[in-house]
């Protein structure tokens, strides 16, 4: 190729000769610095880059390390990362533990010559070196080896990824810097962020969601933050680096994992400047991981099976030869010829010249301003070729159609070599595909890269694409295991919140006594670590399930059972922390009250955006979690014959779950209960002590009460001993006063509502009944009859309880502290404020000091409804998690987002990745219904939620997933009230 060509032509020209689908994680690094590479940036020409073009060395590198192994969908890709984390053990990149160290060596022994031969084994260590001191770790390798037998090289290329993705130096590469302090310290980015390491220990993240800005000045690379999470740090962060170009080196990289792992669309290139420029024009050029896991998942490129094989390996006296893994390759009309390395001694030489002109570049814009590839044109080749060990390049061109050049392996690349090539043995480069370019040659030719269609930079989807699930076939048990996954990722992310972000907090402030946080962290962190395995169990476990058929050969990964199973057992053993969780509740509570540091940093902290619920809410998920586990192996068993071979797991993870359950169902319903006192003790003011024992919670919500100016609007909570009414307080707070006080204990309901035909006498309100307490009677009404009924059937029954009960867990002298107001209670109370004074700004989900405007109470008081015990019991049953497609009344584009529903309300993401929600929105009161003609939807999988006149539309990928959606939100919305519309939270 020219050398004053595009990088990107070098690139397209290694993924046509590699085959490889999901190339966007890779890239070709150069030396320009003894110590310092480089990634070859593809819209700028090579000869800008690189020094001596003619003899320089590029070498195949990851680019990007995904957090999981499960995101990558293609076995030829894992093996490639699994050659990177190989060679970055040997350069002592992938710091870890001995122990660690031999057990990721074991599995690439197993990968490479299968399984385990104490004589082969120790000829193969003494000619190949894993590690730099490999001679210390050779028993531990042995004795790990020895235990995977059976195991395929596929499965060591991923048990190698999962061994790798928990270590904190995985993909970690480091760049020397100091602090403002001048300490001297190592920068680095990854998925989550930019990381600040002092020598090989992590001392700081900045997620990019605290991210405002990063930028460079000269050797300075700078971090703004956003406002409300900088906290304890300055607005702005500065460190230092060696240079101007390792500063702007680094920058550029932040630049590429951000865009790569955070946009759903790669940014469009901005425009040039007609007279002068400021600040760099650098962009990421290539798909984000979001595009590339779509396009590889919807068929954007042909897959071609691809098979991993161990090596032949044969022993000698002196001498130790190794068949390269053989690949299995079955040549359909398709727009990739194979051409695919196969064992970490695969070496690669230059591209060879082609006499055929290299064709013009195509227009990437079509008519809609979308970026699109043309498909290359289907090609066969001959058998006698595909079978070749050894190519020729120049053999093969002329049988290629002309403008496409022939996709080769180069020219001393053989299949079957035993030997490494001289190359190889020289250099340790040699441990993933390395690539020596000369770049002195024409252009073999060039093919576009293959994008979906895209919009706006960092914008969500708008376009008319139809989600589409990968599995064949419409398997229920399929999507209920993509529900497992869904919900789980959301769980894990809950239980980050005490475990990641308030433990950070209390930590930061050290507002927490020791003794406190033992009890609360040693408790949740062992559930945390094993949740994190767990969910990569399932990850990794859809991800072979979604795979081709043929890859496999067979349907073994099809299923779930066995995972739930191995999984359900173990969980069984964390019952004792389950039982807990009540004191973990009821010791926090205390000490917010005795120390004021930490109820200041609890409320703080429940204002922030990551505390998307009451904090002690989250307390609760993992008990709740166990009841969801039940209800999906439950939906499994139903599903399955019982000659299915997934039915026998299915069950016996049901009877362990269900055992688990019933030990802690007891400790569940009282949880909840304290939980919801706990969450009420905060929101009310005038009342001291309200979680007392013996004392429940019944129901919340708004009725009116009659008044001498009228029929007043306020709350209402019912409890197993009293019933409190309060009015809303002033704007900008999210506190309820206390009205007035009535014990259940002889306690009388009459009906006033009049027959129709005397609507028209002065007591022509609806729904109205008079409740005659022991000091006082007070006159309410409902927003509709079925409301009225509900609150009279609770109250009557709490009355009927409260005959037989005590007084003891109800101390009226000493309950209100508060003095009461000097008015009479019967006053006109403040007017009460719209929905849209109380939640402030549209544009915030959370304004600082501002309530939260998706809690029940705040709910029930803006839609007009109330909420029972026992509804709040039906939302812990009925809790969902997945991406859907949104589109509004009005709107024509459908955008995707990843939503949560749980406690009565929708939670909108941008990814599941994502550490707090973009907006929200309540919904009790709205209906949930297929769409009909009138709203013109024409697209499968639809459902309709309403409130008056407010209407969404969502989208899902199956029947199933939509019919689910609807189950869920059907059974925890209520019937509307007359209160204002509700609007979206944002």
């Amino acid at each position: 190729m020219v050398p004053k060509s595009d990088g990107q032509v070098l690139l397209t020209q290694v993924w046509k000769r590699l085959n490889l689908m999901e190339y966007d994680y890779f890239g070709l690094e150069f030396q320009n610095l003894p110590s310092s590479w480089i990634w070859l940036e593809p819209i700028k020409p090579v000869i800008r880059q690189v020094r001596r073009p003619k003899n320089a060395m590029l070498r195949l590198a990851v680019k990007f390390f995904p957090p999981d192994p499960g995101q990558l969908q293609e076995e030829y890709t894992r093996y490639l990362f699994a050659l990177q984390l190989k060679r970055d053990l040997l350069e002592e990149r992938l710091s870890c533990t001995d122990t660690t160290a031999a057990l990721l060596t074991s599995h690439l022994l197993q990968s490479e010559i299968g399984d385990y031969d104490e004589a082969l084994d120790r000829e193969h260590l003494r000619v190949h070196m894993y590690l730099p001191h490999q001679e210390r770790s050779l028993e531990k390798i042995l004795e790990f080896h020895r235990k995977h037998t059976g195991q395929t090289p596929a499965e060591s290329d991923f048990q190698v990824l999962e061994v790798a993705r928990k270590l904190e130096m995985y993909g970690i590469r480091f760049h020397k810097a100091s602090d403002r302090e001048g300490a001297k310290i190592n920068l680095a980015v990854s998925h989550m962020g930019v990381l600040v390491f002092q020598s090989t220990t992590k001392i700081n993240t900045f997620n990019w969601s605290r991210v405002r800005k990063l930028s460079f000045k000269r050797k300075r690379f700078l971090i703004k933050l956003h406002p409300e999470v900088h906290g304890p740090y300055q607005d702005t962060l500065e460190f230092l680096l060696g240079s101007r170009d390792e500063c702007k080196n680094f920058w550029k990289i932040c630049v590429e994992y951000h865009t790569f792992f955070r946009l759903f669309d790669q940014p469009k290139p901005k425009a040039k400047a007609v007279f002068f420029s400021r600040g760099s024009s650098f962009r990421y050029s290539g798909r984000t991981q979001k595009q590339l896991v779509d396009c590889v998942k919807v068929g954007g490129m042909k897959r071609i099976p691809y098979e991993r094989r161990h090596s032949k390996t044969q022993m000698s006296v002196r001498t130790l030869t190794a068949d390269l893994p053989k690949q299995s390759i079955s040549f359909t009309e398709g727009m990739r010829t194979f051409s695919s390395p196969s064992s970490a001694n695969t070496s690669f030489c230059s591209v060879p010249a082609s006499p055929l002109a290299p064709p013009s570049l195509p227009n990437f814009k079509d008519s809609s301003g979308s970026i699109t590839g043309p498909q290359a044109p289907h090609v066969k080749r001959p058998a006698t070729e595909r079978n070749s060990g050894v190519l020729d390049a120049r053999d093969a061109t002329p049988a290629q159609p002309p403008g496409h050049p022939a996709l080769q392996p180069c020219q001393g690349f053989s299949m079957d070599s035993p030997q490494p090539s001289p190359s190889t043995r020289k250099s340790p480069l040699s441990l993933s595909p390395a690539f020596q370019v000369t770049l002195g040659l024409a252009e073999q030719g060039w093919s576009p890269l293959l994008s979906p269609v895209l919009s706006d930079a960092g914008g969500a989807k708008m376009d008319d694409e139809e989600p589409k699930h990968q599995c064949t076939g419409a398997d229920e048990a399929y999507f209920i295991a993509k529900e497992i996954l869904a919900t789980e990722r959301t769980y894990l992310k809950d239980l980050e919140v005490i475990t990641v972000w308030f433990r950070s907090a209390v930590v930061k402030e050290d507002a927490m006594p020791a003794d406190l946080m033992t009890l609360i962290f040693s408790n949740i962190d062992p559930i945390y670590e094993f949740h994190r395995g767990f969910l990569r169990e399932v990850e990794q476990r859809l991800a072979l399930w979604e795979g081709p058929s043929n890859t496999h050969g067979t349907d073994s990964y099809q299923r779930i059972g066995d995972v739930l199973l191995r999984n359900m057992h173990q969980l069984k053993q964390f019952t004792s922390y389950f039982q807990r969780h009540d004191e973990v509740l009821t010791e926090l509570e205390k000490a917010t009250k005795r120390f004021k540091k930490l109820e200041t940093v609890y409320r703080e902290f429940e204002l922030q955006k990551v505390c998307y619920l009451p904090l002690n809410t989250f307390l609760l998920k993992p008990v709740q979690r166990l009841v969801h586990y039940r209800l999906l192996l439950s939906r499994l068993c139903g599903h399955h014959a019982p000659g299915h071979r997934d039915y026998a797991d299915c069950r016996d993870a049901l009877k362990v779950i269900t055992e688990v359950t019933s030990t802690l169902q007891h400790s569940l319903v009282r949880l909840e209960n304290l939980q919801k006192l706990t969450e009420l003790q905060r929101d009310l003011v005038g009342i001291e002590n309200l979680i007392a024992p013996g004392r429940e919670f019944i129901r919340e919500g708004c009725l009116h009460k009659l008044t001498k100016k009228g029929l007043q609007q306020r709350m209402f909570f019912l409890f197993s001993d009293m019933l409190l009414y309060t009015s809303r307080g002033v704007s900008g707070t999210s506190h309820f006063r206390i009205r007035g006080l009535l014990p259940l204990r002889g306690m009388l309901l009459i009906v006033l509502d009049p027959p129709v035909e005397e609507s028209e006498n002065e007591w022509s309100v609806p729904h109205c009944f008079t409740i005659y307490a022991a000091q006082k009677t007070i006159v309410v009404a409902a927003s509709t009859r079925l409301e009225k009924e509900k609150w009279m059937h609770d109250l009557n029954t709490a009355i009927e309880a409260a005959k037989g009960g005590s007084d003891m867990a109800l101390v009226l002298p000493g309950s209100v502290v508060c003095a009461p107001p000097r008015r009479s209670s019967d006053e006109v109370s403040l007017e009460p404020e719209s929905e849209e004074d109380v939640r402030g700004t549209h544009g915030s989900l959370e304004a600082q000091g501002q309530p939260r405007g998706n809690t029940t109470v705040h709910v029930c008081w803006y839609r007009n409804t109330s909420v029972s015990r026992a509804d709040h019991s039906a939302a812990v049953k009925n809790q969902l998690s997945g991406y859907l497609l949104r589109k509004f009344k009005n709107s024509n584009g459908w955008q995707k987002l990843w939503v949560v529903f749980t406690n009565f309300c929708l939670f909108f993401y941008k990814t599941h990745q994502d550490d707090y929600p973009l907006a929200s929105l309540p919904l009790l009161g709205y209906s949930v219904s297929v769409p009909g003609e009138a709203d013109g939807i024409h697209k499968e999988h639809v459902f309709k939620l309403q409130f008056r006149s407010h209407v969404y539309f969502f989208r899902a990928e199956s029947k199933y997933t939509c019919g689910r959606w609807m189950e869920v939100i059907e059974r925890a919305s209520s019937s509307p009230g007359r209160a204002g519309p509700p609007e979206e939270e944002a």
